[in-house]
């Protein structure tokens, strides 16, 4: 069974287990939300977004990011497929070069108009919690993919890094954006790490200072390395 075959069956189990964490935040939120809930409509709207944005993408860009990355492996195209690292310095590469990537679009369309008037689909959501997560147009994640895609495409980032990274991206944005909080032992020494719904929040305050804030979505080094690190909210 070659690359272009497991790819899809991984990108299914990888949606069967986020499906299962979406399920799981959203009830830990019945039961210990951080701020009052607000579904009914919102929800909807929300989750057809998701389906459509999936829809769109599905439809525009069939390959994905795994299967360029099986297209770049067979055919030696990209950095990492001319030059040999180890396999597990590769994967690191990847995991840690495609979170950056991510953070450098996060903040391009905070700054660049045109981005910002897709972008703020997601910002314009009321309040925040898990669904929020699936709230965005669906040019920006067309535009995205393609930006990723780009990204593994010119550096060859290996099959496995690149599906480890879909998946662990796509739980950390469902967690990031869960309306619940870590206890306060916890939030410091794991958003020294990594990005907490806590500090997320902040990212989504009407405040315009804090909205233009802490980008990232998984590791919270970026913020602190490009000094978009806002520790606490202001704004509400």
């Amino acid at each position: 069974m070659n690359g272009m075959e497991i790819a899809p069956q991984m990108e299914l189990l990888g949606f069967a287990l986020i499906a299962g964490v979406f399920a799981l935040f959203a009830a830990i939120e019945m039961v210990s939300p951080a701020r009052p809930p607000v579904r009914g409509r919102r929800w909807l709207t929300n989750l057809a977004l998701f389906a459509i944005d999936t829809l769109a993408v599905r439809l525009l860009i069939p390959l994905l990011m795994a299967g360029v990355a099986v297209l770049a492996a067979e055919r030696g195209w990209g950095l990492l497929n001319v030059i040999a690292w180890p396999g597990w310095a590769e994967f690191a590469l990847a995991i840690v070069v495609l979170d950056v990537a991510l953070y450098l679009q996060h903040w391009a369309t905070h700054r660049v108009p045109l981005l910002w008037r897709l972008h703020k689909v997601h910002h314009s959501d009321p309040t925040f919690d898990v669904t929020t997560a699936a709230r965005f147009h669906p040019v920006e994640m067309i535009a995205s993919m393609g930006w990723k895609m780009a990204v593994v495409l010119v550096l060859g980032l290996p099959v496995a890094a690149v599906l480890t990274f879909v998946l662990v991206f796509n739980l950390a944005t469902l967690f990031t954006h869960a309306n619940f909080a870590l206890p306060r032992w916890a939030e410091s020494p794991v958003r020294a790490i990594l990005v907490t719904p806590d500090m997320h929040r902040i990212h989504h305050s009407s405040w315009q200072q804090e909205t233009d804030s802490n980008y990232g979505t998984l590791f919270s080094v970026w913020d602190r390395i490009f000094r978009t690190y806002t520790s606490n909210a202001r704004g509400g």
